[in-house]
């Protein structure tokens, strides 16, 4: 069984695993059920999560099975849980890449004025290419796109068009793959096959390995950063229950008023 989900997940297409996961989430959590672990954004504990990753960066007891949040996911909730983001008033909002686990929570959020955009997800409200964003400068005050930037061509340039249709004051989270033990991020652009690419990039369709310089590329693009830590922000034992990655940074990235 775990050789074929294993199978399901590395081989099915994205907009396939995102229609077929509406079904697993039925029983999974009978499936699942305990209380060693906890997913703080659909509030629901289980056993254990399931593994989820590549063969070059599988991962143990990180997926949620009923709402598929990962510790990317997780941090994120948790960290929004310490902010305004819930209360605040008329926030407009980018989404792109959105994940199923917020999808239609933020869709539900009164306060917010939602958009959520992608090349091909099904759940998108809009697709359109990261390098040219169809949409006007400075009209959003928060967005998020995260694990998209190890995808595309020119990440500088992406970084550049959500700086743009940031407005002033406004900031996103944009979260990656990140090898902490990489001073810099790596890139080849012979590295083309899908064996060769998962090997080097952790991943087929990824086409970077971002390093500890991330925040500077972020920089680079007009942003300013600040850095949330998981062991700054919760104790070891909710590290562990909510299965958060320790050495995992938040990267908010915002843009400078005038």
């Amino acid at each position: 069984m775990k050789k074929v989900y294993k199978f399901l997940l590395n081989k099915l297409p994205r907009p396939l695993l995102i229609r077929l996961s509406y079904v697993f989430r039925v029983f999974a959590p009978l499936i699942y059920k305990g209380d060693n672990v906890t997913c703080p954004v659909c509030e629901k504990s289980f056993r254990k999560f399931l593994s989820y990753g590549s063969n070059v960066a599988h991962r143990e007891n990180v997926l949620c099975p009923y709402d598929l949040t990962l510790e990317r996911h997780r941090l994120m909730w948790l960290y929004l849980q310490r902010t305004d983001f819930f209360t605040a008033d008329a926030i407009k909002m980018l989404h792109v890449a959105p994940e199923q686990c917020f999808y239609h929570r933020f869709k539900k959020q009164k306060n917010l004025d939602y958009l959520t955009g992608d090349l091909e997800s099904p759940i998108a409200d809009i697709h359109f290419d990261l390098h040219d964003i169809p949409l006007e400068a400075n009209r959003f005050n928060v967005i998020f796109c995260n694990h998209v930037l190890e995808h595309v061509d020119d990440a500088q340039q992406c970084m550049r068009e959500l700086h743009r249709v940031m407005s002033p004051g406004g900031w996103g989270i944009f979260q990656v793959p990140q090898d902490f033990s990489l001073e810099e991020t790596y890139e080849d652009p012979s590295i083309v096959t899908p064996e060769d690419r998962e090997k080097h990039f952790w991943q087929k369709d990824h086409v970077r390995l971002f390093g500890r310089d991330y925040p500077d590329w972020l920089r680079k693009a007009g942003f300013t950063v600040d850095e949330y830590k998981p062991s700054d922000l919760f104790s070891d034992k909710e590290i562990e229950r909510y299965r958060l990655m320790k050495k995992e940074i938040l990267y908010i990235a915002k843009k400078m008023e005038h």
